[in-house]
């Protein structure tokens, strides 16, 4: 089992600002690809990976990274400062 937790219009658009997911991923990607799969908000929230950044851990990192022994996965788009 992994949290996983959505930040921003991610959150908006799958209806949940987190969710405890039992996964069989290796990979981000993999993750990404099992929760596109389950519903169409989730098929929406992921259809371009170019406008979201992923943190395992509260590390970021990328879509390929390996999720062995993650707690948890947080999806959110490119932040500004200002």
């Amino acid at each position: 089992m992994i949290d996983v937790l959505y930040f921003a219009w991610v959150r908006e658009r799958i209806g949940l600002p987190r969710e405890r997911v039992e996964t069989g991923a290796e990979t981000v990607a993999e993750l990404v690809e099992e929760l596109r799969a389950r519903e169409d908000r989730y098929a929406a929230a992921f259809a371009d990976l170019s406008a979201l950044r992923v943190a395992v851990d509260q590390e970021l990192t990328g879509f390929d990274a390996p999720l062995d022994g993650a707690r948890e996965v947080a999806f959110f788009p490119p932040m500004t400062g200002g």
